[in-house]
């Protein structure tokens, strides 16, 4: 191989097409948008556009809402846990925080807090704190000899 032997592949690089050059280049004339109309102008983008009928996206009903109050935490499950212990990310002598998680990248963003989730299972006995965990991560954690602290009150279920 030498350098006056380097070549693109194949079909890599593919030639402008040459457009409104006379009628023997082929894309003559009208360079191949049809005849004269909106859709020959350039800047024409009717996606949504039906001829004035109501669009299908403005006919269908409206559903649901986005509540802007929801929290969004990052999900962190016990397997997950324990394999970052095991790889030695994570001292599991010193207590667990939101920090401690992302720094070890076991998880990318704490968002508005990190909420442990029982799905693997936890050998090593771990002091947590987090803004939320479910029961069952809660469980599995005080099984192996842990603590959970959940930063975030719990709901309070309403009144019937």
């Amino acid at each position: 191989m030498k350098l006056n032997d380097l070549r693109d592949n194949p079909g890599a690089r593919k030639k402008r097409m040459t457009v409104g050059r006379g009628i023997g280049s082929g894309k003559g004339k009208t360079s191949g948008r049809g005849v004269k109309g909106q859709k020959a102008r350039t800047g024409v983008s009717i996606r949504g556009f039906e001829g004035g009928q109501m669009p299908l996206h403005r006919r269908m009903p409206k559903r649901g809402f986005n509540n802007i109050f929801a929290k969004e935490y990052a999900e962190l499950n016990l397997g997950r846990l324990q394999q970052a212990i095991d790889a030695g990310r994570i001292d599991a002598k010193k207590p667990i925080t939101d920090e401690t998680l992302v720094q070890a990248g076991v998880v990318a963003k704490s968002r508005d807090g990190v909420r442990l989730l029982g799905k693997g299972e936890l050998k090593a006995k771990v002091e947590l704190t987090v803004a939320g965990a479910s029961k069952s991560a809660i469980a599995a954690v005080e099984k192996a000899g842990g603590k959970v602290t959940v930063t975030t009150p719990a709901k309070e279920k309403a009144a019937a």
